[in-house]
């Protein structure tokens, strides 16, 4: 990744650590070729045209500058055509670098970077079936390896978001004499962190398992786990086995299936398991009820700790309704 001096580049995505990553790599590359480059990083939103020219142009100390125009969605719409004919002609002192969130905001002004010749960078986001890839790939750029396997445990472990992902495989790495991840160093390494986290309370709800779902949200909230990531979470596993009790007859393979619901295909596995003691009733009773628990731990009423407790018990019992229904033979 090259950043020239006199040069401008769209960085596009909704993966801040891809985009990130991205900025970083190419700020880097501009500072190898000019060390004494000034770095001016500004949100699009606080910029006039007085402030825009002062970013972009030299210092006293060096002609050359790298600017950084982040949240580009934000941008005045007045300063539209000047940020344009800007990255057309950079001049040669300049790296420009525009960052843009991705969404339909901003998009017009995207599309004429685009239509003149800007050059782009993507930082798409990753699809939870992709995170075991992106453990692999991370791992290897470290100069180190994980298998397949390991690396669905870890994001078993720590779950979907792309930064805590890719912090523990650096974690792990820096806590290992050798550069290999296997699964039982996930397993040490995360040893009950997995299981105060909302994913595991999730599972125990839709598994019906009463005891461990309260003795895993009682250690959770005692060990200060926000209770909106609880209630996230039970959301995320009910809107996942109801698209996968709407999918599941549709005899997809695997991937496909995997694809449909939003999940990695590993996870078909338990959700399977789980649809036994479900039907599609049921689920929206669930959901209804984890919105209700949402709002409550925003504020909208008193009692973080029972709306939590209440949603647990809430949600097992709509599973038991479906049970004693006779939705297991379904």
């Amino acid at each position: 990744m090259t950043a020239p001096f006199g040069t401008a580049t769209l960085v596009q995505g909704p993966e801040s650590l891809l985009a990130e990553r991205a900025v970083q790599g190419l700020i880097g590359s501009a500072l190898e070729q000019r060390p004494d480059a000034a770095v001016n990083r500004l949100r699009a939103a606080q910029l006039d045209r007085g402030s825009l020219a002062e970013a972009t142009a030299g210092s006293l100390f060096s002609a050359a500058t790298v600017a950084v125009i982040e949240q580009l969605a934000e941008l005045p719409a007045e300063l539209a055509d000047e940020v344009v004919a800007l990255a057309q002609q950079p001049g040669d002192d300049l790296v420009l670098l525009l960052v843009h969130e991705g969404g339909a905001k901003g998009r017009a002004l995207v599309d004429r970077l685009r239509k003149a010749g800007v050059e782009s960078v993507e930082a798409p986001a990753v699809k939870v079936w992709e995170l075991p890839q992106f453990v692999v790939a991370e791992a290897r750029k470290r100069g180190a390896r994980i298998d397949r396997q390991s690396a669905e445990a870890l994001v078993g472990a720590v779950g979907s978001d792309l930064r805590s992902v890719a912090a523990a495989v650096t974690q792990l790495l820096a806590d290992s004499e050798q550069p290999v991840i296997t699964t039982d160093d996930v397993r040490r390494y995360f040893a009950g962190r997995a299981e105060v986290s909302g994913f595991a309370i999730a599972d125990h709800c839709l598994d019906g398992n009463r005891e461990a779902a309260l003795s895993s949200l009682r250690w959770a909230l005692e060990t200060g786990v926000a209770p909106v990531l609880l209630t996230s979470a039970v959301a995320s596993a009910l809107r996942n086995l109801g698209k996968y009790l709407g999918a599941r007859d549709e005899r997809l393979r695997d991937v496909d299936l995997a694809r449909r619901v939003g999940v990695p295909p590993w996870k078909l596995k338990d959700l399977a398991r789980q649809s036994r003691g479900w039907s599609n009733p049921g689920v929206a009773r669930a959901v209804q009820h984890a919105a209700t628990a949402d709002a409550a731990v925003k504020g909208a009423s008193g009692g973080a700790d029972y709306a939590l407790e209440s949603l647990v018990l809430s949600v097992i019992d709509c599973r038991n309704r479906d049970r004693h229904a006779g939705a297991g033979r379904y």
